[in-house]
């Protein structure tokens, strides 16, 4: 099985969708994404992800219409996804197509480390 998903992972490499065209020379070639090494059609357990950052953690899925039917079964794949540790986005191909930065902004946030809150009173030294 898993060879069987090793191959069909590279034939869907062979053949991306314009969307996925698209973000995957984004990914690769935006500065501000530098750093965050991103695989794509990759295996993650039994499912097949179109792009992950295994440094990450992160998952992001490319959804075209078929996708509009099939609600329920996208939402336990990320479920399970998730359960394995990694964090998912999705978008929507036309969001990609007609809006590549605004979905990049959105990727950029989920690879930039929130900064722990400093702590109650600022931490600095007071004087008086």
């Amino acid at each position: 099985m898993y060879e069987r998903q090793k191959q069909f992972a590279r034939r869907m490499r062979a053949q991306p969708t314009d969307a996925e065209r698209a973000l995957w020379r984004r990914l690769r070639q935006d500065v501000a994404l530098a750093g965050s090494h991103f695989r794509r059609q990759a295996l993650i357990g039994p499912f097949i992800v179109d792009f992950v950052s295994r440094k990450e953690r992160l998952v992001i899925e490319l959804d075209g219409g078929q996708h509009d039917l099939q609600q329920a079964a996208d939402a336990q794949r990320t479920r399970r996804i998730e359960a394995s540790g990694y964090r998912v986005l999705r978008f929507w191909n036309n969001d990609v197509l007609r809006n590549i930065e605004g979905v990049l902004e959105k990727i950029q946030s989920a690879l930039t480390p929130t900064p722990d809150p400093s702590p109650q009173g600022g931490g600095e030294s007071q004087r008086r």
